[in-house]
């Protein structure tokens, strides 16, 4: 199943009015689609990505000149590279793209094809960096409703993610209920936790500490700071189980160098490679929008209480949890559940921690699939 990105220009009558007070005009939107949307528009099942993630969810990527010229972040992005959920998408997977037309599309404030802090403002015709404005989830998610009415969809028969993927699923329950038949959060928060906070408080530091940050108007990546970022995010990604199993208290030269510091040890190197990783396909100022985006995540703001927003969700909801995970741990999905008026609790048994979403296909297969198919 071949994959390419495609783009289309939204809010180019009237503006997109951002939470912040700020208005967008055009915005445009980053998307894949796979499978074929039914005659009236109600099989369609919207894939909603984490932090660093894009609409690439799943098949082979197709990555020509043009794509390459339009999302210059994909220079990393190998011809045929599979999706970052491609296990969950596809004939006869969890996300049966014989059944359902599947959307991914990139969220706003990234670098990957939606508009965000990486591109070019228009009213200046230089990059917008850090003086992008404030984006929330419920921003994110008013483009993609925008999208999905241009795409021809009438009703989503689900919205499943991870993490972030998870929070714009919810907000997506709340804010357009009459268009959403069922909801799967996974690994997520109802609001952002102070723990959470704080890890995100930490990577934003590293970033903005960085030499070269020039206060967001930097004209190299700072790059060392964007690479610590994504390894503060790793500890919390991953567990210390993980991480011995994998890794133990092997060095690169396990035969000498006791003392030697350039000796690293393997964990170290493994955390070093995926900063690196980070900072050769994603952009700082990117980096900090979402993690606020993250950070400023609440159901209740501006609203009522948790419990009474959570009670005017009406979709069908399939909750699932972690039991290793550390940064958003099962009993935050076990309360979304329990808030919830029709909701079903599952929990993933893994020792990856919070990126098992990334990696428990089958255990997440066993359970969506059936739930799916129960949607009527």
């Amino acid at each position: 199943m071949e994959a390419e990105t495609k783009l289309m220009r939204l809010f180019t009558d009237q503006p997109l009015h951002l939470e912040c007070g700020a208005e967008l005009s055009p915005v445009m939107a980053a998307y894949e689609t796979y499978g074929t949307l039914n005659e009236d528009g109600s099989n369609a099942i919207l894939i909603c990505h984490a932090l660093s993630g894009d609409a690439h969810a799943g098949g082979s990527a197709v990555i020509t000149d043009e794509i390459l010229k339009k999302i210059p972040f994909y220079k990393t992005m190998k011809e045929g590279q599979p999706g970052w959920w491609d296990g969950m998408i596809g004939p006869g997977r969890a996300f049966d793209t014989n059944k359902y037309f599947v959307i991914c599309s990139n969220i706003l404030g990234s670098c990957y094809g939606t508009s965000g802090p990486a591109d070019v403002n228009p009213q200046t015709g230089r990059l917008w960096q850090k003086d992008f404005p404030a984006v929330t989830v419920r921003d994110m998610v008013r483009v993609q409703y925008t999208l999905l009415q241009k795409l021809g969809v009438k009703k989503l028969h689900s919205i499943s993610g991870g993490s972030l993927g998870g929070m714009q699923a919810l907000e997506w329950a709340v804010m357009y209920p009459d268009f959403v038949k069922s909801i799967i959060p996974i690994a997520t928060a109802a609001r952002h936790s102070a723990w959470a906070v704080g890890f995100n408080h930490l990577a934003r530091q590293a970033v903005t500490n960085d030499p070269v940050w020039e206060n967001g108007y930097y004209k190299d990546q700072p790059a060392r700071g964007l690479s610590l970022a994504r390894q503060i995010g790793m500890i919390s990604y991953r567990t210390d189980i993980s991480f011995q199993r994998r890794f133990g208290r092997e060095r690169l030269d396990d035969e000498n160098g006791y003392l030697d510091e350039a000796n690293l040890f393997q964990s170290e190197s493994y955390l070093n490679y995926q900063g690196e990783k980070l900072v050769n396909r994603f952009d700082a100022n990117c980096f900090l929008a979402i993690t606020r985006a993250i950070d400023w995540h609440d159901l209740s703001q501006g609203r009522t209480s948790l419990e009474d927003v959570m009670k005017t969700i009406t979709a069908r909801a399939l909750c699932i949890g972690i039991d290793t995970d550390i940064l958003y741990p099962a009993h935050e999905q076990q309360e979304i559940c329990q808030l919830l008026t029709n909701a079903q609790y599952h929990e993933i048994q893994s020792t990856d921690g919070h990126d098992a979403f990334l990696i428990e296909f089958g255990q997440l297969t066993e359970v969506i699939k059936p739930f799916l198919n129960s949607i009527s």
